[in-house]
């Protein structure tokens, strides 16, 4: 069946006459009846009674039509939507980022996509990279932003990976530190201190990108959460590794001292979108607005 008879239907019901639907439709008489001649053939029935002027719906017709009407409703609907998809005049958009992008980054390009097309409905969920890439695998996000430092690249197999910008560590340090004045620092120069991480196990995942073999740091306080983190060392109670994109939190009674490249190389930070699979037209819009946000940090 074609939707182009439905359509054809409807409009001789409305004109009452093959001659009208016709200049309408600009069409000829004899289309609009062949047309109309298809579909009784369909279904095996007569749609319309052939009067001296004009036709009318026979009782079959009657009841076929509320049917082709909402055929055809629903098909303008989709098609609405669906321009409204391409045009970002509606949807969704679903990103995931882990947490020190969410300080900054993630944040700004989500404000400036908003202002821009403020139709589309936006949703962020904070996770570790490999949580946000089963997201992404799963349909459950649009884009992710993830990292992973230089020896452990991600799956450019199965991720589509636009790169962002490369991070590195900063070492945060209590304003009267006798480093606090320094702008660059080794780890090995931190060898006494008191580490303040997330994790007293060894999990900590800033602690495992940076420590170099053999290099033990002291962890006498775990603090996951970053304001915890940061106003320890604020108060003098241990030093404590910082992503640079975190450091919009940090407090101004603390200094934020480059950590030396040779100890912890730049992370490599991406929006990943899932590899081989439709990007929609939103999670495509968003890509170089992260990075225009990312050449400002």
């Amino acid at each position: 069946m074609q939707i182009e008879a439905l359509d054809v239907l409807r409009t001789v019901v409305r004109h009452g006459s093959i001659t009208g639907a016709a200049r309408e439709l600009r069409y000829t008489q004899s289309a609009v009846s062949r047309q109309i001649a298809a579909l009784e053939a369909e279904f095996g029935v007569v749609l319309f009674d052939r009067l001296p002027r004009g036709v009318a719906l026979t009782e079959e017709g009657r009841r076929l039509l509320p049917h082709v009407e909402a055929v055809l409703d629903r098909l303008t609907t989709a098609r609405r939507e669906l321009d409204a998809l391409r045009g970002l005049g509606g949807g969704r958009l679903r990103v995931g980022a882990f947490p020190t992008a969410v300080a900054a980054l993630v944040p700004r390009a989500l404000a400036a996509f908003r202002a821009a097309h403020p139709q589309v409905g936006l949703s962020l969920v904070e996770g570790r990279t490999p949580a946000l890439l089963e997201r992404l695998l799963a349909g459950d996000a649009d884009v992710a932003v993830v990292s992973a430092p230089p020896d452990q690249p991600l799956d450019a197999e199965r991720f589509d990976l636009h790169h962002l910008l490369d991070e590195r560590l900063l070492v945060a340090v209590p304003r009267r530190h006798p480093l606090a004045g320094r702008d660059t620092v080794r780890l090995a120069e931190l060898a006494g201190e008191c580490f303040i991480a997330g994790s007293a196990d060894g999990a900590d995942p800033l602690m495992r990108a940076a420590m170099p073999p053999g290099f033990r740091p002291r962890i006498d306080i775990v603090s996951a959460d970053w304001t915890g983190k940061l106003g320890c060392v604020a108060a003098g109670l241990g030093v404590a590794l910082v992503p640079a994109l975190a450091v919009r939190a940090a407090p101004a009674d603390l200094a934020l001292l480059r950590l030396h490249p040779d100890d912890a190389p730049a992370r490599r930070v991406s929006a990943a979108t899932v590899a081989h699979r439709h990007r929609a037209p939103a999670a495509a819009a968003l890509l170089p607005v992260l990075t225009k946000v990312a050449t400002t940090l």
